[in-house]
């Protein structure tokens, strides 16, 4: 497995975790004041979330330039051509 499959898996699941985790803390507050920790548990997986989740937009760009395809000046392929 590949560092760039690792990272989209675990992306997967800590959107997940962060959604448990905010779910849990509109449940506690609804019922009660919680305590500080359920207040910030939504915090770490949030926190792993922006690095995995710039890591993997910045991805296909990265990947586009160390193979020499973008850069200014270069039209894609898919648009027309003037005939």
């Amino acid at each position: 497995m590949n560092w760039s499959h690792w990272i989209r898996q675990s992306h997967r699941w800590l959107s997940m975790t962060f959604t448990v985790t905010v779910i849990a803390n509109f449940v506690v507050r609804a019922r009660m004041e919680p305590p500080p920790w359920v207040t910030y548990s939504p915090l770490p997986p949030l926190f792993l979330l922006l690095f995995s989740g710039l890591y993997l937009f910045v991805l296909p760009h990265a990947t586009r330039w160390r193979s020499g395809r973008g850069g200014k000046g270069q039209e894609r392929s898919t648009e027309r051509q003037p005939t």
